[in-house]
């Protein structure tokens, strides 16, 4: 008997049994995750990503590590993630820059946010609130717009930089208000907010999280909220639509998309895992006490509708600006 051609045979099929059949579900995740937050630590999408890693451990049975890879208005981490095998083990905590807005700002991408991604879920929306010094004689967004129009082009609102949501979110209030508000933009939110403070601008469009306790201890007027409904932060602070600026909603949505060739079992599977994260009461008061609002709905397909969306609504505000970034 010739024991060396069974040998052969065993040894030539070793590597098709040694690979297995392709990664299930129910085999996923067998080792640690990552989750890419492309914003640099110790901002608020850094800080919602680390209540999200912590609480998936249990779902998931394995550690999320959060990796921060912040540059060019969160393209850089957006890419890297696009660029990464799609095997669910790399995701991305985005944001409306990255997965909407940046398309329009920045002439060259090296990804498309609804071709390179699979969207897994909406983690929520972070309003934005228009604030003023309380030295600007305007007590709701009716004065402020009659104030801006008897003295056009004199009032101004500060931003964290060219093409962020804080300076679009003036372009898009010139245009539904018929104000000439003028732009001054900041490299970042803190020295926008420090010169607010200080009375050098009158006013900024900030998410609620940064307005809340400079609002709450009499720094800031807080005149409106800019999103379609009021904010559970700040309850008492009415919309512009109810103020009569409509067709205005801004704010931050925070989603979580993979590679865009992830199988559909993997990512049902990271979708079920974040929405019972998103169920768990713990969690849900840490996201709110950061002023994040709950999404609409929580499935893959609600987070691509949406966007496409965000993609439309501020293209044309894109182009009203004039930003471009390189």
């Amino acid at each position: 008997m010739n024991l060396r051609r069974p040998l052969l045979h065993a040894l030539l099929a070793a590597p098709l049994w040694l690979a297995g059949p392709p990664l299930q579900a129910a085999d996923f995740p067998t080792k640690p995750l990552t989750l890419v937050v492309p914003f640099a630590p110790g901002g608020p999408t850094d800080a919602m990503a680390r209540v999200l890693a912590a609480a998936l451990k249990g779902p998931l049975g394995q550690t999320v590590i959060v990796d921060n890879k912040p540059g060019a208005g969160g393209n850089i981490g957006a890419e890297w993630v696009a660029r990464a095998p799609a095997d669910g083990y790399t995701m991305l905590f985005g944001t409306s820059g990255p997965l909407a807005i940046n398309q329009f700002l920045y002439p060259k991408m090296a990804y498309d946010p609804l071709r390179s991604f699979a969207p897994v879920i909406e983690i929520g929306d972070l309003p934005n609130v228009l604030v003023v010094n309380p030295s600007v004689p305007a007590r709701n967004v009716q004065e402020l717009v009659a104030l801006a129009k008897a003295r056009p082009g004199t009032l101004s609102y500060a931003s964290s930089g060219n093409g962020a949501s804080s300076h679009l979110a003036g372009v898009m209030f010139n245009l539904r208000a018929g104000t000439d508000l003028q732009h001054i933009p900041y490299k970042g939110t803190g020295p926008a907010l420090n010169d607010l403070l200080g009375g050098q601008v009158a006013m900024t469009f900030t998410d609620v999280l940064t307005a809340l306790p400079h609002v709450q201890a009499g720094k800031l007027r807080a005149l409106a909220v800019t999103t379609a409904a009021r904010s559970k932060a700040l309850p008492d602070v009415p919309t512009l639509a109810e103020q009569g600026v409509k067709d205005m909603n801004v704010s931050v949505f925070f989603g979580i998309v993979v590679p865009a060739a992830t199988p559909p079992d993997v990512v049902a599977r990271l979708n079920a895992a974040y929405v019972r994260v998103l169920a768990d009461p713990e969690v849900r008061g840490k996201l709110a006490a950061q002023g994040l609002e709950p999404p609409a709905a929580t499935t893959p397909a609600h987070l691509t509708e949406y966007m496409r969306q965000e993609a439309a609504r501020w293209q044309d505000v894109v182009k009203a600006s004039g930003a471009r970034l390189d």
